[in-house]
């Protein structure tokens, strides 16, 4: 499988629109190449360089198998356009784009794609992305080596804002 985007190519910086300090929308994604077999498709984004532990942004699921993307803002209208979407880190259900702490450095964000031999999802009412990733594992590993791909890309550290002071904590 190959996973991608228009906005932004694999290992380059996100723009900033897709970001918290931008309109915080989802990006375009757009995948080919599925497994035979695939039932559904789960969607993951995440940032192993958060400081206490891997920060979960998104995790859309049950995503249709003849779904071949998600166009720019799909988190916004996910139940219109038939998928589901847990609760991330930022305790909000949908996509909450990267926010890396002031000062933190360069964070690196995995977009990953899941294809399950299922079309549900059964992670239990009102999800967490962690519960969500948990049972699409399970379930991926029915399918070939294939069937997981990740996109890996850049943010640019957040500077400090002239017009606010530096919290001592994160302010997303």
């Amino acid at each position: 499988m190959q996973l991608s985007s228009s906005s932004f190519a694999n290992s380059t910086t996100i723009p900033r629109r897709f970001t918290c300090d931008g309109e915080d929308r989802s990006p375009p994604l757009g995948w080919t190449g599925a497994p035979a077999g695939t039932g559904s498709f789960v969607l993951l984004c995440d940032d192993p360089d958060a400081p206490a532990k891997i920060w979960h942004h998104w995790a859309a699921y049950d995503i249709a198998a003849d779904c071949a993307g998600l166009a720019e803002g799909a988190a916004q209208h996910a139940g219109k356009q038939g998928f589901k979407q847990a609760t991330n880190d930022f305790r909000r259900p949908g996509y909450g784009g990267p926010c890396p702490p002031h000062r933190h450095g360069r964070h690196r964000y995995h977009f990953w794609l899941l294809a399950l031999s299922i079309e549900h999802l059964p992670p239990g009412n009102d999800p967490s992305c962690q519960a969500v990733e948990r049972e699409a594992r399970k379930t991926r590993d029915r399918l070939s080596p294939s069937a997981v791909v990740r996109m890996f890309c850049v943010e640019a550290d957040r500077p400090r804002s002239r017009a606010f002071p530096v919290l001592d904590r994160d302010p997303c």
